[in-house]
């Protein structure tokens, strides 16, 4: 077993599609001290992105939703099988540890969306968070750019659904919880794996999965309808904890339950094998021989109706396991409707008022 560095991604040394040089590591990543119960401190920088929209729209039929929000490109979690890893090569970025410590923030986003809602002929609908990076990860705590929207959907009376593996979501429990009470919010918490180690080494600075856990119990407790995502589930390696983190979930009042198998797009396959050979060489052959053979003999499938579904033998054994433990553990419920009738388009205000608004505090 390679020794633990505190971050997932195993170096820089990937080239980027857009003409990024080869780069090496600084050494920080070697930082961590194996056995110590908190990682330390770790060297992240964050550079404000200002874009001209904040809304993504897609019309993927594999997506259930048709627009969302992501305050952060980047994402300090640094799961090494992300598949928004790609998406830093646009800024000659490596996908390994650059997308893990050299993080975007849009604190515009609100202000833009703002001026979205207040479109003329703009029919609201669920806007998702945490599609791409997760919205709640440690710079949150700082940028406070997803609390904002929240508060922006309560004013408006828009429907929102977030999607996070960290227990910071907890910090916005009262706006999500009153957001429920109008029936304009659910979420939805990411749950990989129960074995501490593994979680530390995939999943480096993410929350521990029984802090997970507690999220689910105390936002279903305030009337958040709260799925588990047991996403992605990695066979061979992860897929024998299913029927267990069903059952802690279901435990602690999740109201229903869905898994994705792993997506290995472009840089992330080569960095997710040398993920593998670090850290559990015994299994690796094993865990890269089920993912090839439930994506048709390739690492990764983008194509539509394929991306999300797992195919062959193991596909069929997944599916078979979800439909199983959801019924008999009551997670089978189908998504809430949330409510768009209440919507109130808000009065517009541009991203520079918004910008100088907040430099008054």
């Amino acid at each position: 077993m390679a020794r633990d560095s505190g971050r997932a991604a195993p170096g820089n040394e990937l080239s980027g599609r857009f003409g990024l040089p080869s780069r090496q590591a600084d050494g920080d990543w070697l930082d961590w001290a194996e056995g110590a119960d908190e990682l330390p401190p770790l060297r992240t920088t964050v550079t404000v992105e200002r874009p001209r929209k904040a809304m993504t729209r897609n019309e993927s039929p594999d997506i259930p939703f048709d627009r969302s929000f992501n305050a952060y490109r980047g994402c300090e979690h640094g799961c090494i099988y992300c598949f928004a890893r790609p998406t830093h090569a646009w800024h000659d970025l490596s996908p390994g540890l650059d997308f893990e410590t050299k993080l975007f923030a849009k604190p515009t986003g609100p202000a833009l969306l703002r001026a979205e809602f207040a479109r003329a002929g703009y029919r609201p609908a669920v806007l998702a968070m945490g599609t791409n990076t997760d919205p709640y990860q440690p710079i949150e705590r700082e940028w406070r750019i997803t609390r904002a929207v929240l508060d922006l959907c309560l004013e408006t009376r828009h429907p929102v659904s977030v999607t996070t593996k960290s227990d910071r979501v907890l910090m916005d429990l009262d706006r999500l919880a009153a957001l429920a009470g109008l029936q304009l919010a659910m979420a939805m918490v990411s749950v990989t794996t129960l074995e501490r180690k593994l979680a530390r080494s995939m999943e480096p600075r993410a929350a521990a999965p029984h802090r997970r856990l507690e999220a689910i119990r105390r936002l279903s407790a305030a009337g958040v309808p709260t799925f588990v995502s047991v996403s992605p589930i990695i066979p061979a390696l992860t897929d024998h904890e299913l029927e267990a983190i069903l059952a802690a979930a279901a435990e602690a009042g999740a109201w229903g339950a869905f898994c994705q198998p792993v997506r290995l797009p472009l840089e992330v396959a080569p960095l997710f094998e040398r993920w593998l050979h670090l850290h559990a060489p015994d299994r690796a052959a094993r865990v890269l021989g089920a993912i090839r053979a439930m994506r048709g003999g390739k690492l990764n499938r983008a194509g539509w109706f394929e991306r999300m579904q797992p195919q062959g033998e193991w596909g069929r054994l997944l599916r078979m396991r979800l439909r199983m433990a959801t019924r008999r553990l009551g997670l089978d419920r189908p998504p809430p409707e949330l409510r768009l009738d209440l919507f109130a388009p808000p009065h517009a205000i541009s991203p520079s008022a918004d910008r100088r608004q907040r430099e008054l505090f």
